[in-house]
């Protein structure tokens, strides 16, 4: 695929702001800035680069932490000024070891709904990593996968009374348990979310397109 950047537009320090994306959960992982040969070798390496205001170098994301964040897709704006970077990290973005360097909060509206999924399941990595004494999901490590295919194969069947019953608060509470320990299952397997919505895509978005075609 020819790549060019002729219509992007740098600033007065040949520099363009890249606001960096969790392809998979949406989450906003930090903003950064790039120039012209950082944004080329982001492309080249399918990794991130970035340009330093501060020490006035290039700088590779994850060069000394591991951190690195393998780049799925760029866009810009319709402006042409701003850069939306999605990329699938390997770590935390922030050097503080916090998952987005936007984790300090400011305002939210008490209704506001998280994209729970991608916190639920970074937390279930974390108890995998991170045994904690009396925490249920540690519990189900330890247990093994037999453990948590009963659970599953429990909760499917509570779904399924509870459907029965034709009880909307009751269902929602029994696929809430399948999702969980379903997240659980493909933490125990290296299943990663994505991977379920690229199989979706495929079996779904990528044939209707077939379809029209």
């Amino acid at each position: 695929m020819e790549v060019t950047i002729d219509q992007l537009v740098f600033d007065e320090h040949g520099l363009i702001p890249a606001v960096v994306q969790n392809a998979a959960s949406g989450e906003v992982l930090t903003l950064a800035y790039m120039n012209e040969t950082s944004l080329w070798k982001t492309i080249q390496t399918k990794e991130t680069w970035f340009f330093s205001r501060k020490r006035k170098e290039l700088w590779h994301k994850g060069e000394t932490s591991g951190n690195t964040q393998e780049v799925q897709k760029i866009s810009y704006d319709c402006d042409a000024d701003a850069l939306l970077v999605q990329v699938q990290p390997n770590g935390p973005a922030c050097h503080t070891g916090e998952t987005s360097c936007f984790h300090n909060l400011l305002y939210q509206q008490e209704d506001v709904v998280l994209d729970v999924i991608s916190v639920i399941t970074e937390k279930i990595k974390e108890r995998r990593q991170q045994p904690v004494d009396g925490s249920y999901t540690t519990y189900l490590f330890r247990e093994g996968i037999d453990k948590v295919l009963k659970k599953v194969g429990e909760e499917a069947s509570e779904v399924i009374i509870g459907a029965k019953n034709s009880s909307r608060q009751e269902v929602t509470w029994e696929i809430s348990d399948l999702v969980y320990h379903t997240l659980v299952l493909m933490e125990m397997l290296d299943v990663s979310v994505n991977d379920i919505k690229q199989e979706l895509a495929k079996r779904h978005v990528q044939k209707e397109v077939k379809d029209d075609e």
